[in-house]
């Protein structure tokens, strides 16, 4: 398997404050049915830090049975806990997940050591392709590039990196620094073209979610090397991707729109809250000016 186009970040849906399989089914399928080359159940915009382990586990279960090997299902099961990150891998592993996204340490603040040490650990328990993933504005630390090269150097099952710092520069380093083959992945809807235009290979997006027929074509315009469709699809769906991550944290917005398209209930676990009311007209207008409402 490889890291290659179009991942959406699948939200999860509550009901009740309980896991909303139904819902979860009809979102699967309708990304399946918008071209997505994949799913990544229970990341940030999953809500993963407010999951109990065994919802987190059944998020991704429910996944893998619901995608039924149509699309890539990359289990998130990173942690700031080694040996909880391994524990969930090797369950979502038994489970038949294609791959793992993992995230970088988050609160402990390790050095780049102790990152290394992290993800090496992981590596050695686990024979799923693993998609690291670097954002700085959550854990608090990067993963630096040297740490990349030498995990992608002594690691045969690291194999891609979702970059999520809002660096272009920082793609061209990792360009430079680590062996062909290994993928990086956009974690920034809006910085997709840029991204790809230095080297990375695909995206993993939030605004899929409501609009994966439309990311996938921005995605393979911009592989493809049609850069003229590619600006034309950016500079028309950029307002989306913006107004999904700024009128309030990932994933607020987003859950949100999904709630008024009638996809899911507004259940958000605390201690997020839903998206302020006032915002609500701003949320309406925007998804009805893509046709999304």
């Amino acid at each position: 398997m490889k890291y290659y186009g179009l991942y959406t970040a699948i939200v999860t849906p509550f009901k009740d404050n309980k896991v909303d399989a139904e819902a979860l089914k009809a979102l699967i399928e309708a990304q399946i049915a918008g071209g997505v080359d994949g799913i990544v159940p229970v990341g940030t915009t999953g809500e993963s830090p407010t999951l109990s382990h065994e919802e987190h586990m059944e998020v991704i279960r429910l996944a893998i049975e619901f995608a039924a090997g149509r699309c890539q299902v990359i289990a998130g099961t990173g942690s700031n806990s080694t040996i909880e990150a391994i524990e969930m891998t090797k369950e979502a592993e038994a489970m038949g997940a294609d791959g793992t996204l993992q995230v970088c340490p988050y609160y402990n603040k390790p050095s780049q050591e102790g990152v290394y040490r992290h993800f090496k650990a992981i590596a050695d328990a686990t024979s799923l392709p693993i998609l690291l993933y670097s954002i700085p504005g959550r854990s608090g630390i990067e993963i630096a590039v040297d740490t990349v090269a030498r995990l992608a150097a002594d690691c045969p099952n690291i194999v891609a990196i979702k970059e999520a710092g809002g660096s272009v520069e920082r793609v061209n380093q990792l360009v430079q620094a680590l062996p062909e083959g290994f993928a990086i992945l956009s974690g920034d809807d809006g910085l997709t073209v840029p991204f790809i235009s230095c080297g990375a290979v695909g995206l993993v997006s939030v605004t899929s979610n409501v609009a994966p027929a439309e990311m996938k074509a921005l995605v393979d315009a911009a592989l493809s090397g049609d850069g003229k469709k590619a600006l034309k699809l950016q500079k028309k769906y950029y307002p989306l991707m913006k107004g999904l991550m700024s009128l309030d944290g990932n994933p607020v917005p987003i859950k949100a729109a999904m709630a008024l398209r009638g996809d899911m209930s507004w259940d958000i676990r605390m201690p997020l809250a839903p998206l302020a009311e006032s915002k609500h007209g701003i949320l309406t207008d925007l998804l009805k000016s893509y046709n999304l409402l």
